[in-house]
């Protein structure tokens, strides 16, 4: 799958501002990038730092009044659909050091406030069942509703309002996957298909020795998603992190197939 991705992002600022960037494909194993350019209007040096767990990468920008950035890439997606239910767990003695971060509770991931549900409602269950059992439960459970939530709404708060948008379903889903022994990260992430277009938020789970990409709303494939950055929940992966006050002019994502 070819993706087209543009972004337009004009913000002003209250006082002068670092601020972090986060909109850029990252390049993998299983996502080629064949263009991509960033452009960042700005009186001072732009630098790039690492993602997280070394995918994608950071923009440090400082800003005096405000921030104008155009992002635009082709990527190939060649990441193939593969069936949970049939991945083996891998056993939380077994797992190396940089994966213990994604079995723990986290800002917006309280995964040690589900656990009593995920015993009780999907006992019996493990490893790739278990996952696509936690899927399809939130796929089901939530209702998709632009303005339902904020940015403090945690995943406990989405198990109990039952609705929310990508971000909302992502952490609730990477909050029950961490409940059940099963590390989860969370994905900043284009895709076609989104909607409203925008930034959209899936998550990872860690099955059988690999990675594997599911969007809990049901908007993307795995094999039509473009993977900016990983990280713990959205503290770790906002498309934009503004140390000081900003305001929005416009803001605009268009993510289109090309084949």
């Amino acid at each position: 799958m070819r993706l087209s991705i543009d972004v337009t992002l004009d913000y002003v600022l209250t006082d002068p501002s670092d601020i972090l960037l986060q909109v850029e494909v990252a390049a993998t194993a299983d996502q080629r990038l064949e263009q991509q350019s960033l452009t960042i209007w700005s009186d001072h040096g732009v630098t790039a730092v690492v993602g997280e767990d070394g995918i994608g990468q950071r923009c440090w920008v400082r800003a005096d009044h405000g921030l104008i950035a155009r992002y635009a890439a082709i990527v190939a997606v060649d990441r193939p659909v593969v069936r949970l239910e049939t991945l083996a767990a891998s056993p939380a003695r077994a797992l190396g050091g940089a994966l213990i971060p994604y079995l723990l509770p986290s800002r917006y991931c309280e995964s040690d406030r589900l656990e009593g549900f995920v015993r009780q409602r999907f006992a019996g269950l493990s490893g790739g069942a278990l996952a696509a059992a936690l899927l399809d439960w939130v796929a089901t459970r939530l209702t998709y509703k632009s303005g339902s939530s904020s940015g403090v709404t945690t995943a406990l708060d989405t198990f109990g309002m039952r609705s929310g948008v990508c971000r909302d379903y992502t952490h609730l889903l990477v909050a029950l996957a961490r409940a059940a022994e099963i590390p989860a990260r969370c994905v900043s992430a284009y895709a076609p298909g989104v909607d409203p277009p925008d930034f959209h938020a899936v998550a990872e789970l860690w099955l059988e020795g690999a990675w594997h990409l599911v969007d809990a709303t049901g908007m993307a494939r795995a094999d039509e998603i473009a993977k900016v950055c990983v990280g713990r929940d959205a503290t770790d992966i906002a498309f934009m992190t503004v140390f000081g006050e900003a305001q929005l002019c416009d803001q605009r994502v268009s993510v289109k197939r090309l084949d």
